[in-house]
């Protein structure tokens, strides 16, 4: 079984698959190809940075309510 990308690794493949799409090189088939997986890597990363997003923003929800304890 594979280990899952990082955000980092992950957005470093679409670049390159951004760079190979405007490379004017591949054929019709490839650049498909190239292109639906570019599609999953930026859902991919996309789902990453909404998680992310949404532990920084419980986090600072429970600071808040840290911050306005007595204790």
């Amino acid at each position: 079984m594979t280990k899952p990308l990082t955000y980092e690794q992950a957005f470093a493949r679409l670049e390159e698959i951004v760079a190979q799409l405007n490379s004017g090189t591949l054929t019709l088939d490839e650049m498909v190809t190239l292109y639906a997986r570019g599609r999953e890597l930026s859902d991919y990363c996309r789902e990453l940075l909404d998680a992310a997003e949404l532990k920084i923003t419980q986090l600072d929800a429970q600071d808040e309510l840290n911050d306005d304890s007595p204790f």
